[in-house]
C-alpha cells in the first residue's frame, strides 16, 4: 500500500510544471532595459531603455566586455628573467595570443595550473596568470640547478 502511495506521489511530482519566477512581459522589460532583478532592486529603471540605464551606471555591455577580455591575457608584455646580482638571464616577450619569444627566439608555451610555462634549452620559465600573486614568476635551470625571479618590464 505504501509503495503505491510513494509511486503516485513521485508521478505527481514529475508531471507538475515548475512555477515561473517572472512572467514573459517582465522578462521582456528586463531585456529591453538592460536591467537584472538585482540591479532593478538597486535602482535600475525597467521602463527606460539600455542606453538610459547605461548612463545611470546600471548597464554594462557584457558582449563588449567578453570580447575585450578574450583579447587580453595576463601574460602579455615584456619580461626579464633575473639572475645573481640582478644580471639578465633572458628577455621574454609574450603577445596577446600567448606566443612567446625568449631572447628573440620563438618557443612553445602551455598553460599549467594557472601559469604559462615554456622552455628554452635547460631553462624552464613559469609566469603566473594571477597578477595579484607576487614573487610567483620564476625561471629554473635544470642543468646548473639555479633559479631566479622573472619581472615585468
Amino acid at each position: 500500500m505504501k509503495s503505491a502511495q510513494i509511486i503516485a506521489a513521485g508521478l505527481t511530482l514529475l508531471t507538475t510544471t515548475s512555477a515561473q519566477a517572472i512572467n514573459s512581459t517582465y522578462a521582456k522589460q528586463l531585456e529591453r532595459s538592460g536591467c537584472t532583478q538585482v540591479t532593478e532592486a538597486q535602482g535600475c529603471d525597467i521602463k527606460k531603455n539600455k542606453a538610459e540605464n547605461a548612463k545611470a551606471g546600471f548597464v554594462t555591455d557584457t558582449s563588449a566586455n567578453t570580447a575585450t577580455a578574450s583579447k587580453q591575457t595576463p601574460y602579455a608584455g615584456n619580461w626579464v628573467a633575473k639572475g645573481r646580482a640582478d644580471a639578465t638571464v633572458a628577455t621574454i616577450r609574450i603577445d596577446n595570443k600567448e606566443r612567446v619569444w625568449v631572447n628573440g627566439k620563438r618557443v612553445q608555451a602551455k598553460r599549467s595550473d594557472g601559469a604559462l610555462v615554456f622552455r628554452d634549452g635547460f631553462i624552464t620559465y613559469t609566469i603566473q596568470g594571477d597578477r595579484r600573486l607576487k614573487g610567483e614568476d620564476y625561471w629554473s635551470d635544470s642543468d646548473a640547478k639555479s633559479k631566479g625571479p622573472i619581472v615585468s618590464e
